[in-house]
């Protein structure tokens, strides 16, 4: 899962309760009640969201009727707003909402939109997409910030408490595609839509009845409850956020709808995406350069190279999530029509990178534990490079896959599973490590920031993989239908492609690993 949820990515609001502060309420099993809470609130939000994400590149070729180019830049511009928005969703908590009202707007958007993706209409499509994508930035950064409040400074249980919520991520997101990709298949798209919806309820209800029980205490509320009820025309400032948040949906849908030039009987012919273009690198860009340089400008010599290594950082986490992110587009169309499905369906094969993140995840944290006692884990530069050297062999292997291929152009399923297991252990090299060192380096006046920045680069990889998964396009160029073998090429192709620019990118982190070693002033 990406950040995931990338997915992966939500331990980056780490933050904590003020210093001396007490854990939450009671405990269950050595930990804040409240985390389990929080656990399956957060579980079945995934759920919705990797459920529905399984569905939804198959939905627009197979029942939208969409070319290939036109889903994956739907998809591609989907994933980049949902992970843009949580940055502004996250300062609303933190200046005003407190997190508790921003979770709760955000999972009743989102369940809204779930429902709405099982209306077969244009208006609901991209409706249902905005909802998603404006509740989204409500939801995650808010829920992994409030786990954070629930330990004091410097509690030891910390980092196993959010392993225990990673998992929660990990298991909604496995689970998801097994089960709504069985009924969207089986039963109907809509049926395995509902799911989702019904998955996200679920959630819902989870945290509503943690915050009605008082389980979390005081964690979550507004910095400044009277602030919230002031009154501003006649209306308080917690309903204009809830206002302003109704207003947008339609720039939302506008985003995702422009370029979709002819829908006839729901189809489509090309999707241009020059908004989004415009959107993030002409607006979005520029705006995070200036305010970097202007941090950089103000911090000392020390901080300031231990800013520049988090921006080297981050450029090699968009790279990796820029071609991990096939996974929801590109590779699950590679699966429907060039892999021989025995025991998954194409949707269902989206599960198998969390499989395996729950399968590996304690592992590899004891692993690293073990090489830190004997001296001789590996500085962050270098696992970035193994991480995505990793990746590359994954991409590799579905590359090679071609010359094993049956008549019809399709592969044993065992090599979707081997190069996803590659891909899955660059993931845990790269991302976990990432966001722990990026709180450690990054100035403490400006953590949050840079917090949000991280977040964005889950944003702009997604663009990059539309782009990247349109090169894979085999329908809606003509009339003239494309054989098994023609669409392998296709796709192996560029997955070979992938893993030679991915190996290239390795030795790029491996040349700049002293530097950054050095500029990280002892920060392993």
């Amino acid at each position: 899962m990406s950040y995931k949820e990338h997915t992966v990515t939500d331990k980056i609001t780490e933050h904590s309760a003020p210093l001396g502060a007490d854990p939450t309420g009671p405990e269950m099993f050595g930990h804040p009640k409240g985390l389990f809470y929080l656990f399956f609130a957060e579980l079945w939000e995934r759920f919705s969201f990797y459920g529905m994400r399984a569905l939804l590149v198959l939905y627009m070729v197979n029942d939208l009727l969409f070319s290939d180019s036109t889903a994956f830049g739907i998809y591609a511009a989907y994933g980049a707003l949902v992970y843009a928005t949580p940055v502004i969703g996250g300062m609303l908590a933190d200046k005003l909402l407190g997190y508790r009202k921003a979770i709760m707007l955000g999972a009743v958007l989102m369940a809204i939109g779930h429902f709405a993706l099982a209306v077969q209409h244009p208006l609901f499509f991209y409706g249902a997409l905005a909802l998603i994508i404006v509740g989204n930035g409500f939801f995650k950064p808010n829920i992994s910030t409030l786990v954070g409040t629930l330990y004091k400074q410097g509690d030891p249980r910390r980092d196993a408490g959010f392993t225990i919520f990673y998992m929660g991520i990990n298991i909604g997101a496995m689970l998801a595609p097994l089960i709504c990709g069985w009924l969207g298949v089986t039963y109907g798209w809509h049926y395995g839509f509902g799911a989702a919806g019904v998955g996200m309820l679920f959630g819902l209800i989870m945290f509503w009845n943690g915050a009605r029980s008082g389980i979390f205490g005081e964690k979550g509320l507004p910095p400044n409850p009277e602030v919230v009820k002031e009154k501003v025309a006649g209306v308080s400032r917690g309903n204009w956020v809830v206002i302003l948040t109704i207003l947008t949906l339609p720039i939302f849908g506008i985003l995702l709808f422009q370029g979709i030039l002819d829908l006839p009987g729901l189809g489509a012919t090309t999707f241009d995406g020059h908004l989004i273009d415009y959107a993030m690198y002409y607006a979005l860009l520029p705006a995070i350069a200036i305010i970097l340089f202007i941090n950089l400008v103000r911090v000392d010599r020390v901080e300031r190279q231990r800013l520049i290594v988090v921006i080297l950082l981050t450029f090699f986490i968009t790279v990796f999530w820029s071609f991990f992110e096939q996974a929801g587009s590109s590779l699950t169309l590679f699966a429907e029509r060039n892999v021989n499905l025995t025991f998954l369906n194409a949707a269902q094969t989206n599960s198998i990178n969390p499989f395996f993140i729950v399968l590996f995840a304690l592992p590899f944290s004891a692993m690293w534990l073990f090489f830190s006692r004997m001296h001789m884990n590996p500085y962050t530069p270098v696992k970035f490079a193994l991480g995505i050297a990793q990746l590359g062999l994954g991409f590799m292997i579905f590359a090679w896959s071609a010359n094993f291929a049956d008549a019809d152009g399709k592969v044993s399923i065992w090599f979707l599973i081997l190069g996803y297991l590659f891909i899955t252990t660059g993931e845990l090299f790269i991302s976990p490590v990432g966001l722990s060192k990026v709180t450690e380096l990054s100035p403490k006046k400006i953590v949050s920031f840079i917090m949000g920045i991280w977040f964005l680069s889950s944003s702009f990889a997604h663009h990059i993989a539309g782009i990247i998964a349109k090169l894979t396009s085999v329908s809606g160029s003509g009339d003239e239908e494309v054989s098994g073998m023609q669409s392998l090429l296709v796709y192996t192709s560029v997955f070979e492609q992938i893993g030679y620019v991915a190996f290239g990118f390795a030795v790029l982190a491996l040349l700049l690993t002293p530097l950054m070693r050095k500029w990280m002033h002892g920060i392993h």
